[in-house]
């Protein structure tokens, strides 16, 4: 009897046990396909998708004209004048302008970036900031962003569009030597300020 018990037990412990291991695997499966894992409280963090295309364009044009003509004629004196001569004095003056110039800027940012959840309003809203900076060969890259979420802007995969973002502040520089060889030097800016 106490053998069958045992077999029994056994048994049933092994039918149970790739059940119990199955049971586990399916709702730790459950948990990372069918959780929320959307930002919503301060610490948490979220992916911004950055895609910022600006394009400015101005054109200006001025033109002005001015032209003058006069003519004097004086004949020669009579009487005991006689000898002043026939004289006469023409001329004329012109002056033209055309002035035109145009400007065109023209800049793109494509990047991802990872931030960190600061603060919630109110209204549920999510306060956003976060840095980057990559070195390369003793250059810098500094990536900054801060905005403003709605929990509705949200994907599902824990990711905003940048376009999504309130008040946004995006700046990405460059500090090193090559960064620093594109811009122009202390003479150069004090002589375009002067001038």
């Amino acid at each position: 009897m106490k053998k069958y018990l045992f077999f029994l037990s056994v048994l049933v412990l092994m039918l149970l046990l790739p059940y119990s291991l199955k049971a586990t695997h399916f709702e730790a499966a459950t948990n990372s396909i069918f959780s929320d894992v959307r930002a919503s409280e301060v610490g948490d963090i979220l992916t911004i998708k950055i895609y910022e295309d600006a394009r400015a364009q101005t054109t200006n044009q001025t033109k002005g004209e001015n032209s003058n003509e006069f003519d004097l004629e004086g004949g020669p004196g009579s009487g005991p004048l006689d000898f002043i001569p026939l004289f006469g004095v023409s001329g004329s003056s012109s002056n033209t302008y055309d002035g035109k110039g145009t400007q065109s800027r023209q800049g793109n940012l494509r990047a991802s970036m990872t931030v960190r959840v600061v603060a919630v309003r109110s209204n549920g809203d999510l306060v956003v900031e976060g840095s980057r900076v990559i070195g390369i060969n003793g250059e810098k890259e500094v990536l900054t962003l801060t905005g403003i979420v709605r929990p509705q802007d949200i994907n599902s995969d824990n990711t905003v569009d940048s376009y999504n973002l309130a008040d946004a502040q995006i700046t990405y520089q460059g500090k090193g030597p090559a960064s620093s060889a594109g811009s122009p030097g202390v003479i150069s800016r004090v002589l375009n300020w002067i001038f």
